[in-house]
Order: C-alpha cells, then sequence, then structure tokens
C-alpha cells in the first residue's frame, strides 16, 4: 500500500512539474514573440499585434492543462475507480 501511494505521489509531482515547465516555456516564448512584433512594427510602421494569436492560441492548451493537473486530477479518478473495483468484488463476494 505505501508502495502504490508512493507511486501515486511520484506521479503527480510529475504532472506538477510538467504544468509549470510548460507555464515557463509559455511565458519565454510569448515575451520573445512580443518583443519581435513590437521591434518589427516600429520598424515598418505597419501596426499589427500577431503575437496575440500565438498567446490566445497557446494560452487556450495552458489553460486545458492545468484544468487536467489542478482540477481533474487523475489521483481523484483513481480514487472513484478504487471505490467501485471494491465496490464490485464485494458484491462478488456476497454472492
Amino acid at each position: 500500500m505505501e508502495d502504490e501511494k508512493y507511486k501515486k505521489a511520484k506521479a503527480r509531482v510529475k504532472e506538477i512539474k510538467e504544468f509549470y515547465t510548460h507555464l515557463i516555456v509559455y511565458c519565454s516564448v510569448i515575451a520573445i514573440l512580443a518583443v519581435i512584433n513590437f521591434v518589427t512594427m516600429s520598424v515598418s510602421g505597419y501596426k499589427f499585434y500577431w503575437f496575440l494569436f500565438p498567446l490566445a492560441g497557446w494560452g487556450f492548451g495552458l489553460f486545458w492543462h492545468a484544468m487536467g493537473v489542478f482540477v481533474f486530477s487523475k489521483s481523484k479518478t483513481s480514487n472513484w475507480e478504487k471505490k467501485k473495483i471494491q465496490e464490485i468484488m464485494d458484491k462478488m463476494d456476497q454472492d
């Protein structure tokens, strides 16, 4: 039982670490794209904020990644599955 808890905790830490890595890369790349956009706008004189498109698209993906890690966690699902398996096994033992 302890080994199983350790494995779940390790998997959970890995999920959280992957999310924060994703967040750092997102912030870094969007910042670079914004700088490129503003530099090219000042050179060309044409005002178009194209970096907002990757910001919104990738941000949407990052939002769902966060929802998967913090709201719809696999550990919550596993807990439900465990209870259901135990319920079915108990029912089979009674029959």
